[in-house]
């Protein structure tokens, strides 16, 4: 009898760990690393400096990334090729092209950009992470923090159910103005960034002395 009363605990106990292993959400999905998908933004490169003319300049063009094939990185990890296509946003000639990679790996979303190994996301994607996304290279830190977690947005008429802003970067002072972030969509990837670091006149963060910004604005998505 007691045996029989050991091995129903057991079963009871491995039940309940694998109950409590689908519940975890670990939102891998973000980091949209299938095979084939694509996704096309609409880039706006502003720079501002009231000392040249003009003071304020706009670059505009449109980047396509394609996750592809498995490769070796620069780690001796298997991970996956990403295509990146740069086109002029009028003619769509194409104006340069690279390939980075992209893994998961020991619960990290590691991107390697132009031999930068940076982390875009840890797992499991909850409020409480927090991360230097430059801990792997040598840049200066950068910490990073989950905001707005699984909620439904709209980007240019693309509605996606869940949804993450990973935070990089928000300060306001008299003279500055910091903001940066992004939006991963669930099985997609990156759908939105914005990244400002701009010199301002008396907290009016539109009355812009210096600095730059960069946003990606999605444009499409899909699998090839």
């Amino acid at each position: 009898m007691k045996r029989v009363l050991s091995i129903i605990a057991i079963f009871l106990v491995v039940l309940s760990c694998k109950r409590d292993q689908q519940s975890v959400h670990f939102g891998y999905g973000y980091f949209g690393l299938e095979q084939g998908v694509f996704v096309e933004y609409d880039v706006m490169e502003i720079f501002h400096d009231e000392d040249l003319v003009p003071a304020h300049d706009t670059i505009r063009y449109t980047l396509k990334t394609v996750i592809g094939e498995p490769v070796e990185d620069n780690q001796g990890r298997m991970a996956n090729k990403v295509f990146r296509y740069k086109y002029d946003a009028i003619t769509g000639e194409l104006l340069d092209q690279r390939v980075w990679t992209a893994i998961i790996s020991e619960g990290r979303g590691e991107q390697t950009e132009e031999n930068q190994r940076i982390i875009r996301l840890v797992f499991a994607v909850t409020n409480d992470k927090e991360w230097d996304i430059n801990a792997f290279n040598t840049n200066d830190e950068q910490t990073a923090y989950y905001f707005d977690l699984n909620k439904e947005k709209t980007f240019n008429g693309f509605t996606f159910d869940s949804t993450v802003v990973v935070e990089y970067e928000d300060f306001f002072s008299l003279v500055d103005y910091d903001r940066k972030y992004d939006t991963y969509a669930n099985h997609v990837g990156l759908v939105q960034r914005v990244d400002k670091e701009l010199t301002i006149a008396n907290f009016d963060t539109l009355n812009i002395k210096k600095g730059t910004e960069t946003h990606y604005s999605l444009r499409n998505y899909g699998i090839e």
